[in-house]
């Protein structure tokens, strides 16, 4: 006889309570082995898959698409016995063990292909849709999708997928959607996104578009006066309805929660600057020459080195010099806790908001390495696929904040760690070189530290390291 298990949502680490559903890998009824993901989650930190630790067949699952669940909460009951269901293939394992582990990349098993198939919304029969479990709140997620009409920006566990995180199904397809959220803030002020065109990648829908959309809504509102039986009396126009002034009708006041990646930012700065007592000093510096030796590298052949990857370089060897900036405070020992390997972060702005992926043993890497890590780290933040791993345990962080136009910031630290090196963008400007005006390539350093590491000696020791590295690369031979 069957036993019918409940797993539950695990702990995904780092202190998370909750996680999004961001979409169902299988279906009630699905069969299902040990260790095989069975839904995709968005938690502050990144995009996870979830393995099951039982192998057997799917009875129920809980919660829809864009619906979040608190750690602990159930996810998916599955029927553990000798034989799946007639119809259902493939084997549903021997008995009610399983891996136990719930991670992922701790499966004890090979993990299965993954499925990414389009699922067409149908009715669920009633033993689907209870799952085997009793009471009305063991109802399939897909339960109350089906219930009632649903629209295309509607979401549950009918949403299509068709290899874009989120997609919407219609009837001509998968609306391309960047998020779960950016589809929830659709549903909640009733916009249909089969009517807008996306401005991301391949007409991808991003945020900026629904909210564009929305503002547009609001403005155009106020619908045209009915005709009247007579004449309307002249009155004098008021300055709100004179010629040239703006609209009356203000749009429509918008909210986003701030949760997932974008709450866990917030919440991590707001932290930082309640703890870190911080400090900024900054530098101009003339990289001219840096350009140069990158220019030079490149047409050497090999793979192109990029600019962050030299920049990094430059960390990591003033690093050695001034290790105190890679550190942490253990507050509660009254501790500065100095590391012995580099973990570098560098801030990604991505579609899903601003992350920090990290390069494990950064010191230990050459230029070449830096260049690949961080073309591969970049992409998966891109894609959503960064695991926890990948975005914690930080020990310095390099903001080029440069690529958004801007010469200079004051970076927030990245808490807990006590120093972020901020660069700006290189823009050629009038330059004093060897003792002639001359018109260089030039780039603003910024380095904002934790007071409690150090003092302005080290911090200034530190910039001014990286400095004349950008303006003379051959001082990083004294280190290599």
């Amino acid at each position: 006889m069957a036993q019918v298990l409940e797993f539950k949502l695990p702990d995904l680490g780092e202190g998370l309570t909750e996680a999004e559903i961001v979409r169902w890998l299988v279906e009630v009824g699905d069969v299902v082995a040990i260790d095989q993901p069975v839904v995709e989650v968005e938690t502050a930190k990144a995009m996870v898959e979830v393995p099951c630790p039982y192998g057997g067949v799917v009875t129920a699952r809980f919660g829809e698409e864009g619906t979040e669940l608190p750690v602990g909460a159930p996810l998916i009951t599955v029927a553990v016995g000798e034989k799946p269901a007639a119809g259902t293939g493939g084997t549903a394992g021997t008995g009610a063990e399983g891996s136990g582990n719930v991670l992922v990349g701790y499966g004890t098993s090979e993990a299965p292909a993954r499925r990414r198939r389009v699922r067409q919304e149908r009715p669920l029969s009633g033993a689907s849709a209870t799952g085997g479990r009793s009471g009305a709140g063991a109802a399939d997620g897909r339960a109350a999708a089906t219930a009632a009409p649903v629209n295309a920006q509607a979401a549950g566990a009918a949403t299509a997928v068709n290899g874009q995180a989120g997609g919407v199904a219609t009837e001509d397809g998968p609306v391309p959607v960047i998020s779960p959220l950016v589809r929830r803030l659709a549903r909640q002020n009733g916009l249909d996104l089969r009517e807008l065109t996306g401005s991301g990648p391949d007409g991808l829908i991003l945020r900026a578009d629904v909210e564009y959309a929305l503002r547009a809504a609001g403005q155009g509102a106020t619908a045209a006066p009915a005709a009247e039986p007579h004449p309307p009396v002249p009155q004098a126009p008021s300055p709100a309805s004179a010629p040239g002034s703006p609209a009356t009708a203000a749009p429509a006041e918008i909210r986003t929660p701030l949760k997932g990646i974008r709450g866990a930012v917030a919440d991590k700065l707001a932290r930082s600057r309640r703890e870190i007592p911080d400090a900024t000093c900054w530098v101009d510096a003339d990289a001219t020459e840096l350009m140069r030796a990158r220019t030079a590298m490149n047409a050497a052949g090999g793979p192109k080195i990029s600019l962050l990857a030299l920049l990094a370089r430059i960390c990591t060897a003033a690093l050695a010099r001034f290790p105190e900036l890679n550190s942490t405070v253990d507050a509660e020992a009254r501790e500065i806790v100095r590391f012995g390997q580099v973990h570098l972060g560098f801030a990604a702005q991505t579609d899903r908001g601003l992350v920090v992926p990290v390069v494990r043993d950064a010191h230990a890497r050459d230029a070449e390495s830096l260049t690949a890590e961080f073309a591969r780290l970049t992409e998966a933040g891109r894609t959503g696929t960064l695991t926890p791993g990948e975005l914690t345990g930080g020990t310095f962080t390099l903001n080029n904040y440069g690529v958004f136009g801007v010469d200079g910031s004051t970076p927030i630290i990245n808490h807990p760690e006590a120093a972020m090196l901020g660069v700006g963008r290189i823009v050629p400007k009038p330059w004093v070189h060897e003792g002639e005006l001359a018109v260089r390539q030039v780039v603003q350093l910024s380095l904002t530290f934790d007071h409690r590491v150090c003092d302005g000696g080290v911090a200034g020791g530190f910039l001014r390291y990286v400095a004349d590295c950008v303006e003379q690369p051959a001082v990083l031979l004294r280190t290599l």
